[in-house]
């Protein structure tokens, strides 16, 4: 072929468009559990976020690349694959992360490395606080975001005393912390708390004698995955449903596995930044879609994924392909989504986004459990906690 003047190059751009002749390449590393504890978790939240830029992908004239890797849930692990997706496989972007050990191991790499991560569950308080980034923008939740507002909630509904367990490791105690704190700002008090081992708690009965003894009008709690649902049953068990009510984060009750927990969880209230029956036209966009695909709702690991995507076009379409320009825009990003209205806080790139109280009802077909939303809380920022990102 002749070699083009550049009269006629100018030309030949011209006539196939000004945005298209820029159109970039993304790639994407997506770096999530597919085996161990929480495969469950990456695998939704890959399908998610392939729903996502399958939504919204037409929105911009870059094309998006995916490389996976799987962390299995190990911090030196994910750290060595987070590395090969850097140095190696060149991402633009990585996007994941279910465990916050997992978090707390790349940050340093990610931050060093200067590229753009997007934080797709793990929840650890540092990772917008003390332990910021402006590489580092989270658009699933904080710890103490989801559980703040239950504490002036409950208080609001008349419970005084109320009894706290949860898993002993940080994600627990961040929790249960931030739900006590407010909790008793409101005027409440806590009569008895238990921490129980992670992962190897088999029997919860010891601990439920302790709560019903107390002398609580309620119990709060948190319990994520297969402890969640071994949990809710031995509860249920127990008997204490009718006398105890039960409270919690929503993690307790996840649309992922709530069927699995059955009858038990009929009854349990949580909160939750997402649940599938949220009544916007975002959120039923999203649920026929996912539905569609997967023969099932979305849980929040799916809405984790999805808005992930989400944002991620939003910045390439704002013409950012580098790294150094995804990770400004992805933490100006701002949209009405499933979850309502979100946005990302300028001082610590975390997400703001409404909470859902919820109860497990069952399904008026008789078939399977549902989630009845009781209340939406507002809202509001976590505090920066160390974190000094704002100009």
């Amino acid at each position: 072929m002749k070699k083009l003047t550049q009269t006629a190059a100018a030309a030949l751009i011209a006539a196939l468009g000004t945005s298209s002749a820029y159109a970039e390449e993304i790639k994407v590393g997506l770096l999530l559990p597919y085996s161990g504890v929480y495969a469950s978790l990456g695998n939704e939240i890959e399908a998610g976020f392939r729903l996502g830029l399958e939504t919204f992908g037409g929105e911009t004239d870059d094309t998006f690349e995916i490389v996976t890797e799987d962390t299995e849930v190990k911090p030196p692990v994910a750290l060595g694959k987070a590395k090969k997706l850097v140095l190696q496989d060149e991402v633009d972007v990585m996007v994941g992360i279910v465990s916050s050990g997992v978090l707390g191991a790349v940050r340093d790499f990610v931050d060093g490395a200067k590229v753009p991560l997007i934080v797709a569950n793990a929840g650890n308080d540092e990772a917008t606080g003390e332990a910021c980034s402006a590489y580092i923008t989270r658009l699933s939740f904080s710890n103490q975001q989801v559980n703040r507002p239950m504490g002036q909630h409950l208080y609001d509904q008349g419970v005084r005393k109320v009894f706290t367990m949860a898993s002993d490791y940080a994600a627990g105690h961040q929790m249960i912390g931030a739900f006590a704190e407010a909790f008793e700002a409101a005027g409440g008090e806590i009569v008895g708390q238990e921490f129980t081992p992670f992962q190897k708690t088999q029997d919860f009965g010891p601990y439920m004698a302790n709560a019903q003894a107390s002398g609580a009008d309620a119990v709060y709690v948190f319990y994520a995955g297969g402890e969640a649902i071994s949990f809710v049953k031995q509860y249920d068990s127990f008997g204490l449903k009718a006398d105890l009510p039960l409270y919690g984060a929503g993690f307790l009750t996840s649309p992922l596995y709530v069927n699995a927990e059955g009858p038990a969880a009929i009854g349990v209230i949580a909160a939750l930044h997402y649940v599938p029956t949220i009544e916007n036209e975002a959120n039923s966009v999203f649920v026929e879609a996912f539905k569609a695909q997967n023969d099932r709702a979305p849980s929040e690991f799916a809405v984790h994924g999805y808005d992930a995507a989400r944002a991620l076009v939003m910045a390439s379409a704002g013409g950012a392909s580098d790294r150094e320009a995804l990770a400004t825009a992805l933490s100006k990003t701002s949209f009405d989504g499933p979850r309502g209205a979100t946005s990302i806080d300028p001082a610590t790139n975390n997400i703001v986004q409404p909470i859902y109280v919820y109860e497990t009802v069952a399904n008026e077909n008789g078939e399977g459990l549902t989630q009845k939303v009781l209340a939406t809380l507002p809202a509001t920022a976590d505090p920066a906690n160390g974190c000094s990102l704002a100009n």
